[in-house]
């Protein structure tokens, strides 16, 4: 199932832009978060994603060997639109994801979670701070908060390039 659009789409895609984030270098604050990510939450992969017109891809990304991805099949695709956390524990389980190409081949997904990063200015979703896993799991209260915290990170560093 292809990861909606935005009814904002435009004035998103136009915040994405002004930012001026795509395609630049790797930065180590950003990839300082997502290793904290991984580390505190116990999973092997996270990502700061930003969502462009096709693809998302990646400001920083720990456990993937991967630039950007398609959008239809993203995952953050689906969490840019929460106002909340996105969580899918088990993706197999899911009809929105239980056919995805990155869940039924490489890398496996199994569990995603992640929140949607905004605009300072506008408040569109530009991007998503998340975390997957290759096994099926929740995660806790506190976990959730965790996650919260580096993505309102995340989130700040974008908006103060």
């Amino acid at each position: 199932m292809k990861a909606p659009i935005p009814n904002n789409e435009k004035e998103r895609l136009e915040a994405v832009h002004r930012l001026g984030i795509l395609d630049t270098k790797p930065d180590p604050k950003y990839d300082a978060l997502t290793r904290e990510a991984t580390e505190k939450l116990h999973v092997p992969i996270s990502t700061v994603s930003i969502l462009d017109t096709d693809r998302e891809w990646y400001k920083s990304c720990q456990g993937l060997d991967m630039k950007e991805g398609s959008r239809e099949v993203s995952f953050c695709g689906w969490a840019l639109l929460s106002m909340d956390i996105f969580m899918v524990s088990d993706t197999l389980e899911d009809e929105r994801f239980k056919e995805n190409p990155y869940v039924v081949g490489p890398p496996y997904i199994r569990f995603y979670a992640g929140f949607a990063i905004r605009d300072s200015v506008t408040g569109a979703p530009i991007g998503v701070f998340c975390v997957k896993d290759t096994k099926p799991r929740k995660l806790s209260i506190d976990e959730i908060g965790i996650l919260f915290d580096l993505a309102k990170k995340a989130e700040l560093l974008l908006n103060t390039n």
